[in-house]
């Protein structure tokens, strides 16, 4: 393997699949985004593929959005016999777009961007790149036939777990947090008050968010996560919602100092948050399963079936969900999935802007 000539891309060794643990996001292996070990004796083939993923901000390790693409890919190394690449970007990101030219340029195929911040490097990374396959997630907005968005109803998922937050708020009053204040955490936003709102139409619910574009520091600023959470739980919300990447472990522990509740984001937060002192405030998560769309396009390609332009991961085909761990919504989940049916049905249509 050559090294691209902006240096940025690891010479790293072929990793086998007998090489592979598990993933590296601190993880207790119960993880809904975590990739099942592969049985003994069933390693797969060999195969040409090979695999290069740009994370967002925050990289492998963030507990939420990238470890759960992580899961993905490891997942695929494992299942699939591929071979991966994976690079970060710095603090700002504005390494993005050089980070997916390097990729290409060491002949990676396909090309994974974590996130919609990507869309606007990708574009001319995919226009002279015609014959690498680019796999975006969370955005639409590139349009070239080499170009696929991984797409994500998330507005579903997080009309679920609003319900649950107004199920078990005893004060009337519940928050959303935000990493960054863009049209898609606005979907977030839009579903988690319309849960609440569903089950409890009085029920007062905050947003906040930790940063305006183009700053992107709100999903990696714990701080920012616990001094907002901070305040909506001094102004009365006793559950807060945090869909804010790596920021979410400062809700958690605002959450654990004032007596309250929280709910996580994109993975199984209890069971990947790391510090166990944090588990009891975190009654649910948001899933949203990068992972499953990591791995089946992944899968799709090696197996040469075209990939649509779009797919859209929705609660019909389990794209987005919420998590069990800990048994705190076990008493309201014939309530939760009783909305679950009824959004799939198109009973109930869950609004995308706030």
């Amino acid at each position: 393997m050559r090294l691209s000539q902006n240096g940025r891309l690891r010479f790293a060794a072929v990793l086998t699949v007998a090489s592979l643990g598990m993933v590296a996001c601190g993880s207790s292996g119960n993880d809904d985004t975590a990739a099942p070990a592969a049985p003994s004796g069933s390693a797969a083939p060999k195969s040409a593929v090979k695999v290069g993923l740009a994370y967002d901000v925050g990289g492998r390790g963030d507990r939420s959005f990238n470890d759960a693409a992580a899961a993905g890919l490891d997942k695929a190394v494992k299942e699939l016999g591929i071979t991966k690449e994976e690079l970060s970007p710095n603090a700002s990101g504005s390494d993005r777009g050089d980070n997916l030219r390097a990729l290409a340029e060491d002949g990676f195929n396909p090309v994974i961007a974590v996130g919609f911040a990507y869309a606007e490097s990708l574009e001319p990374v995919a226009a002279d790149f015609p014959n690498t396959t680019f796999l975006i997630v969370d955005d639409s907005s590139v349009k070239a036939p080499n170009v696929k968005a991984l797409l994500f109803a998330e507005e579903q998922g997080s009309f679920l777990v609003g319900a649950a937050a107004a199920l078990k708020s005893t004060s009337g009053s519940i928050g959303y947090i935000g990493g960054v204040e863009t049209p898609l955490l606005k979907k977030f936003q839009a579903g988690f008050a319309a849960g609440a709102k569903q089950v409890k139409p009085g029920i007062k619910v905050q947003a906040k968010y930790l940063s305006q574009p183009p700053d992107f520091s709100g999903f990696g600023s714990p701080d920012k996560g616990k001094e907002t959470a901070n305040g909506m739980y001094d102004s009365g919300a006793d559950v807060v919602y945090a869909a804010a990447g790596g920021s979410g472990t400062g809700v958690f522990q605002s959450a654990l100092a004032k007596k309250k509740l929280a709910i996580g984001v994109d993975s199984d937060q209890y069971e990947s948050v790391g510090d166990k002192t944090l588990q009891p405030v975190i009654i649910t998560s948001m899933l949203k399963r990068v992972d499953v769309a990591v791995f089946e396009t992944l899968e799709k390609f090696t197996k040469k079936t075209p990939i649509p332009a779009e797919t859209v991961f929705d609660l019909s085909i389990d794209g987005v969900g919420y998590s069990e761990s800990g048994g705190f919504v076990k008493d309201i989940k014939p309530q939760l999935e009783d909305l679950k049916a009824k959004i799939i049905a198109g009973t109930i249509k869950v609004p995308t802007t706030p």
